[in-house]
């Protein structure tokens, strides 16, 4: 595992793909928790088939760690987002450490407010990561969003990072659970979307 911890700074590295190697940056704190190298690789080796081409959208993004990587595996191009300015300015430092700023945009702001502006500017996903500060119970309520504001491709796959306690919903509108797996104190839930299905969300 590449993580190493220098007075509250925790540097990671990019595991694979053309950035291999380079270090990225976070602040370790309440709200940041970074994702360790064994659930990150676990992770796009599970998603490895979808990554190239792909548009990405790395919503909690912290220090950008997720969106980096698919981005280092061939994704086309990755939107960050974060509330924390101090958050914002790490990604931005790791994407130009990677030279991976040309493919990227970051958002400042509440995720459900940066789906919204997406939405109005016609921005649509195949890949989404959901990475939120552990036990805040949000994802439930970002799937909702992400449904109606309509940010969705038909096949997007959306991968969320929580608490092995955290209970998500095994549907919610046009999602469904694929997959779960579990390391240690994370659990990571894999989303798909079916067309036609019609579940419990509302307008």
């Amino acid at each position: 595992m590449f993580i190493l911890e220098t007075g509250g700074i925790v540097i990671l590295r990019v595991i694979s793909g053309s950035a291999k190697g380079t270090k990225l940056i976070t602040l370790e704190g309440m709200s940041t928790r970074p994702t360790t190298d064994r659930v990150k690789e676990n992770l796009f080796n599970i998603i490895a088939p979808y990554i190239a081409d792909s548009t990405v959208l790395d919503l909690f993004a912290g220090s950008g760690s997720l969106g980096i990587e698919a981005l280092s595996r061939g994704a086309l191009s990755v939107v960050f987002s974060d509330q924390s300015e101090k958050s914002a300015e790490i990604i931005i430092k790791n994407l130009e450490n990677t030279r991976f700023l040309e493919k990227s945009e970051v958002f400042l702001g509440e995720a459900q407010l940066i789906l919204k502006k997406l939405s109005h500017q016609g921005k649509k996903f195949d890949i989404i990561f959901l990475d939120p500060p552990y036990k805040n119970e949000i994802v439930p309520k970002i799937l909702h969003d992400l449904e109606i504001n309509c940010v969705l491709e038909d096949r997007t796959l959306i991968v969320a990072e929580t608490d092995i306690a955290d209970e998500l919903p095994n549907e919610i509108g046009t999602l469904i659970v694929s997959k779960i797996q579990k390391y240690g104190k994370t659990k990571l839930t894999f989303y798909k979307r079916v067309l036609g299905f019609h579940g419990s969300i509302t307008p």
